[in-house]
């Protein structure tokens, strides 16, 4: 599968270049990531969904080494 975003991001400023829509989309792609990996693999699949906004707005506000 290819992730129009996800596939570009190599370091954390790819993800302050971002505007809202290009996060938006970002959000998306890692969403399927975790749910194909789990899916496969099993395991736990809540609290990752629900940390993908909080870290790439850490990310996009801070300056991530």
């Amino acid at each position: 599968m290819v992730h129009a975003i996800l596939g570009n991001i190599k370091h954390p400023s790819d993800v302050k270049n971002l505007d809202g829509a290009g996060l938006e989309t970002l959000c998306g792609e890692i969403r399927k990531v975790l749910i194909d990996t789990v899916a496969s693999t099993g395991g736990h699949l809540a609290s990752n969904l629900g940390i993908v906004e909080l870290t790439l707005a850490l990310y996009k506000v801070f300056d991530a080494p």
